[in-house]
């Protein structure tokens, strides 16, 4: 039976000390960038939204996954950036034996956000 997660600390609770420090380390970066970004649980995933979804953010035994909402167009955006890492349809997997690259998942984390503020200017222009 999987688990059933009740909080973002339950879903951290549940990781290795290894696997807690690399998903803490993201989501300090992405809180130190968008601080008023809203932290909750989404799909069993710890999640950020502000505007709309911008991130979900998930420890594996050999990768960090940092997942994200439709639109992708920041997979193209970031494509030449993207190269070295797997992808998904909706994810980014960052190597565990790696260095998380927090530079690049700030810088694409980024790029939603205003994603999201601009489907709400648009929106409310309406």
């Amino acid at each position: 039976m999987a688990v059933k997660f009740e909080s973002v600390e339950e879903y951290y609770q549940s990781l290795s000390e290894t696997q807690q420090t690399g998903l803490s380390r993201i989501r300090q970066a992405i809180l130190a960038e968008i601080p008023d970004a809203e932290e909750l649980l989404s799909y069993q995933l710890p999640a950020f939204k502000r505007g709309g979804m911008l991130v979900y953010c998930s420890a594996y035994k050999d990768h960090y996954a940092v997942s994200f909402p439709p639109p992708f167009d920041l997979f193209e955006a970031f494509k030449a950036e993207l190269t070295p890492y797997e992808l998904t349809k909706t994810a980014v997997k960052f190597p565990a034996d790696e260095p998380l690259p927090l530079g690049l998942i700030v810088e694409l984390v980024k790029y939603k956000d205003r994603e999201n503020a601009e489907k709400a200017a648009k929106k409310k222009a309406k």
